[in-house]
């Protein structure tokens, strides 16, 4: 069963995009107050130059990483769900499925937090009425939830739309910031709270997921040179954006709220318009990916209707206070998904050209091979995560970057399993019995 979003299925040539379209969907989930949330936290708890650095590295290696997985998603057409079961076989896949359902509905009850939070900041500016932050945080979740029922094609057409505006509010409030406040507060010093590697880490914590998770939108891309391009302006530029300027405007006006930044800069109804695009355009994508990746388990599942009853678990989940473990649960996310990026993609280059790469190709139930691979790069990324930073061990030191620990290590276990891997398996069917019976 296929339905106008292929979620079973390859995206045909002749619905396939332009780059351009593609890179604009990826900016608009950059843009997003979870970001704005992040880059005020490093504002708080580094020095200028050193955030400022951190937001660069850490989204240049979202972009470089980025181009990788696009091409992935377009040279398959298929989604990070169906491609799980290539890598991990049905029932692994249906599991990875699930876990990746699971994270999504968490980012869009997340997302819906931090939507109510500041969605009650200005209507109170604006009215001076007290409403409860839950029914901001319901109306944000139906709002998200509608564009990612109807798809893709009502995502892309948002993010078009949305992208030159959200950019244009951006530099304005930089702007008006400078002009009104000057820039003494550039170098203000603050009581260090991040390590440069632990920022690094949290700058690709918060979009990790969307690299990994990329062959979802990179499948629509009309060849997979277009989907890297894509992938790499809409990853390094939609992650960078929002933080610098949350950076910015936190040190200028030494605030800790993005709405209220705004309104102290008079600038409140475009304080609105910025929360409203920005997490409408963010948060439609997690549910569209959660509503793929769910119904990939099964093709009896509809898309649209998954997303409806996950739509409804995540707005339940935002109400009663999702947003509170923020920190915790991107570095969690991170840990755990990153390395699957990495398994996927040792697997596609090692052996793009096997059958199991075909939509509708036989694979194994299980691939215990990738999945040792996955647990190895799990381990790495909690291990080499500071308890400083978040929850991990701390036992060793890699590239200081938890997240992308992690994912190295899980491309570098695969590719190392795969001689012994065919080695087992050459000599599994040198010794399977000989029969003299033809098939029909």
């Amino acid at each position: 069963m296929e339905t106008t979003d292929y979620e079973h299925g390859v995206v045909p040539q002749d619905q396939r995009k332009g780059w351009l379209s593609i890179a604009a969907v990826w900016i608009a989930i950059g843009i997003d107050l979870s970001g704005a949330f992040l880059g005020i936290e490093l504002a708080a708890g580094m020095s200028f130059w050193p955030a400022i650095w951190a937001t660069m590295l850490g989204s240049l290696l979202l972009g470089l990483l980025a181009m990788a997985c696009t091409y992935v998603g377009a040279s398959t057409g298929l989604s990070t769900a169906m491609v799980s079961r290539a890598v991990f076989g049905k029932i692994g896949g249906a599991v990875l499925a699930l876990a990746i359902s699971i994270s999504l509905v968490g980012w869009f009850a997340v997302q819906t937090g931090f939507f109510g939070q500041n969605a009650q900041i200005a209507f109170t500016q604006f009215t001076g009425i007290d409403v409860p932050v839950q029914i901001f945080n319901a109306v944000g979740g139906v709002l998200m939830a509608i564009t990612a029922f109807w798809g893709y094609r009502s995502i892309n057409k948002l993010s078009s739309l949305a992208v030159p505006l959200l950019l244009l509010l951006l530099v304005a409030g930089v702007v008006v910031a400078f002009a009104t406040h000057g820039a003494g507060g550039i170098d203000d010093e603050v009581t260090a709270t991040f390590t440069f590697g632990g920022a690094v880490s949290l700058v690709m914590g918060i979009f990790i997921l969307g690299v990994v998770l990329s062959p979802d939108m990179a499948r629509w891309a009309k060849t997979p040179k277009q989907a890297m391009a894509a992938g790499f302006v809409g990853f390094f530029f939609g992650n960078s954006i929002i933080l610098v300027v949350a950076i910015l405007l936190a040190r200028v006006l030494n605030q800790t709220e993005l709405m209220t930044m705004y309104f102290t800069l008079g600038m409140g109804a475009i304080a609105v318009v910025v929360l409203i695009l920005a997490q409408w355009t963010t948060n439609t994508t997690n549910l569209y990916s959660a509503g793929l990746a769910f119904s990939s388990i099964s093709a009896k599942l509809n898309r649209r209707t998954v997303t409806v009853i996950l739509g409804v678990i995540g707005i339940v989940i935002g109400v009663v206070g999702a947003a509170d473990v923020f920190v915790s649960f991107i570095l969690v996310i991170g840990t755990l998904i990153a390395p699957y990026g990495g398994v996927y993609l040792a697997s596609f280059f090692s052996g793009r050209r096997t059958a199991r790469w075909q939509h509708g190709a036989a694979v194994p139930t299980v691939d215990w091979w990738s999945i040792a691979a996955w647990a190895a790069g799990v381990f790495v990324a909690f291990a080499t995560t500071s308890p400083a930073d978040g929850p991990g061990l701390g036992l060793f030191t890699f590239t200081t970057i938890s997240s992308l620990d992690g994912l190295i290590v899980g491309f570098v276990v695969y590719l190392a399993l795969l001689p012994i891997r065919r080695r087992v398996q050459s000599d599994a069917a040198a010794s399977a019995p000989v029969t003299d019976e033809v098939s029909a």
